[in-house]
């Protein structure tokens, strides 16, 4: 039997995390949209550790789950949480300390030993560069072994918390003849000699979280920053399998990136359905198809567009805390949720006509922050190539 309900100890986490989003992202949302400003916001230190405290100590851990059976572990409450807490504010969650993107590629690489050494994290992710965006595979910075250190050269853009973070997730090559197969990850902590912050972006959405280009000049590191196996692989199958470690970072987070759509889009239709309340407009589930009129029968589509993104996300986080193979699936949900998220938010304001589009409500807001959940991780072009390839039995080099 199919039970698409949350279990109780999700719904309690979905509930508590609401009430933070409403009482403590939301009433700041405006100001640091407006603001646009490099400092961590204030109130996100004391609401940051509020978070943490409030959370931990219910959060069971993974070791801890059923050996066979039904799993509900990080990846579903991560998703839950961020479905939560976006619904408040999407910037402001990004920008929380407690929340770091490559938090993810470290828990995905990084050995047991790595994660007990480095301790709390406040990581961002540094992929992209001006050359290459979401083809991973043709990353230029590299890491060259120098002793017993790591030497790094390079560029990143769009690096997520890469302002205010204290570490960095690079990815470089060790050997860029040797293809996607030389690509690994490594932890640089913020101020590491080399490493610059070179720009901080002026952006249309999330503007509470900062995005930066981050330059690496003869960077060094320790041996020991490489997250999981130094080890190049020689052979074909290797090559894909290695590589494949290293995408299980995508597969980790995609789902929650595509969570981030689920929670904005809902607060657009709540504050939508709101607003048209007070002008009289109620939904009512009960009318038939032919009575609906036009604004009714809108509000219903993006309700059920919503309802079946969630759904996908849900999955694609159930089956990685199930240890079954979920690329696809989470590229499924992150199209299919950053698209619907924009979607929904744009038709919003189009909606609330007035109230929609200017400053004095948020949905304007919520539409601008929408658009960078459609291209970050992965844009829609990169995840229906990853989709097809899955479903056609087709390598990267088979079908570009």
């Amino acid at each position: 039997m199919i039970n698409l309900e949350l279990p109780k100890n999700l719904q309690d986490l979905d509930g508590l995390l609401h009430q933070f989003a409403e009482g403590g992202l939301r009433p700041i949302s405006r100001k640091y949209d407006l603001l646009e400003q490099r400092e961590l916001p204030e109130e996100l230190v004391e609401l940051g550790a509020l978070l943490k405290v409030g959370s931990s100590p219910q959060a069971p851990n993974d070791k801890d789950a059923p050996k066979e059976g039904n799993r509900n572990g990080n990846s579903m409450r991560m998703a839950v949480a961020t479905e939560a807490m976006c619904w408040g504010d999407a910037g402001l969650y990004l920008a929380l300390p407690v929340i770091g993107l490559g938090n993810a590629a470290v828990q995905a690489v990084a050995t047991e030993e790595q994660k007990t050494e480095w301790g709390e994290l406040f990581a961002a992710m540094a992929i992209t560069e001006p050359g290459c965006g979401s083809d991973s595979a043709n990353i230029k910075t590299t890491a060259v072994l120098d002793g017993d250190e790591w030497l790094i050269n390079g560029e990143k853009i769009f690096v997520t918390d890469g302002y205010r973070c204290r570490q960095v997730v690079v990815w470089a090559s060790l050997d860029t003849s040797m293809g996607k197969a030389a690509i690994k990850s490594f932890l640089v902590p913020k101020g590491t000699p080399g490493m610059t912050v070179t720009r901080v972006e002026h952006k249309l959405g999330i503007r509470a979280s900062d995005t930066a280009q981050i330059v690496f000049e003869n960077c060094r590191v320790p041996k020991s920053s490489l997250l999981g196996s130094p080890d190049i692989a020689t052979t074909a199958a290797a090559r894909k399998k290695a590589f494949g470690g290293v995408m299980q970072t995508f597969d980790n987070t995609r789902p929650l990136v595509a969570a981030q759509a689920i929670g904005l889009a809902r607060a657009a239709l709540d504050l939508a359905q709101d607003l048209l309340k007070e002008s009289g407009l109620e939904l009512k589930y009960t009318k038939n198809y032919h009575q609906l009129s036009a604004l009714e029968n809108d509000l219903y589509e993006l309700e059920a567009d919503w309802e079946s993104a969630r759904l996908l996300v849900l999955k694609a986080a159930w089956m990685a805390d199930n240890r079954l193979p979920n690329s696809m699936n989470a590229s499924m949900s992150k199209a299919k949720a950053g698209r619907m998220g924009n979607t929904v938010a744009l038709k919003c304001v189009e909606i609330c006509g007035q109230l929609g589009y200017s400053q004095s409500e948020l949905l304007e807001k919520f539409a601008r922050d929408s658009k960078i959940i459609d291209i970050y991780e992965g844009t829609q072009q990169i995840q229906q190539l990853i989709i097809a390839r899955q479903l056609l039995g087709k390598s990267s080099s088979e079908l570009k």
